[in-house]
């Protein structure tokens, strides 16, 4: 891997840092997955920040789980989990060993091997989808919870790793409500992304489920 600006290794003390600085400092960073059938280059586009014990949209809002472990662990790890039952989603752990806060990765533009991409998206319209959205972009890298706990910052043979690439200017940023979030964490702009990328997917709110009532159930 070239030792170029653009191409030199996020380090470990990149992800070590408050998850709000470090969600919109990883737009336009490259994401390079590696698997058995090549390699996938991918730039960030679109994320959201989680912030643990004081967020509760966070998977570790009440505690450390066999499901989150990792995000209490180093940062520069990956935290996969599985959602809807078909569903993988990529997230970056990032703050102080212990604190529990992660960056999900929620879409970007493939910039190489989009033809490897094209095979697991098959339903994409155009290379512009193949990873718009959570559960595309980890569809299109190949990612899975085999994956879960993978530390980016590892080395050269790393499954994934995070390049320097090409950051937009601070003005280029967008921010706002995250995506399906309820609650009380629904208001906070986490979500941060590239204004005007056509790759950044759509912002949908929360919408909760409506209990069934006694009155709603048919009759026999």
């Amino acid at each position: 891997m070239s030792d170029t600006p653009s191409r030199t290794r996020l380090p470990r003390s990149f992800f070590d840092r408050p998850v709000l600085v470090v969600a919109p400092d990883l737009l336009g960073r490259t994401l390079v997955r590696d698997t058995a059938e090549g390699r996938i280059e991918l730039r960030l586009t679109e994320v959201e920040a989680y912030a643990g014990a004081i967020d509760p949209g966070s998977h570790a809002f009440r505690g450390r789980t066999a499901r989150n472990a990792v995000m209490f662990g180093p940062p520069g790890h990956a935290y996969v989990y599985f959602t809807y039952g078909m569903w993988h989603c990529l997230n970056l752990v990032c703050g102080p060993e212990g604190e529990a806060s992660g960056v999900l990765l929620r879409a970007g533009e493939i910039l190489a091997g989009a033809e490897q991409a094209r095979t697991r998206r098959r339903s994409a319209r155009n290379d512009r989808e193949l990873a718009k959205g959570p559960a595309r972009l980890a569809t299109a890298l190949d990612v899975a919870l085999s994956l879960n706990g993978t530390d980016t910052c590892a080395g050269p043979n790393a499954p994934l790793t995070l390049l320097t690439g090409t950051p937009p200017a601070p003005e280029a940023i967008s921010s706002g409500p995250r995506t399906g979030v309820g609650g009380e964490g629904a208001p906070h702009p986490w979500r941060f992304w590239i204004t005007d990328d056509p790759t950044v997917s759509p912002y949908r709110p929360h919408t909760p489920r409506k209990r069934r009532l006694d009155s709603d159930r048919p009759s026999y």
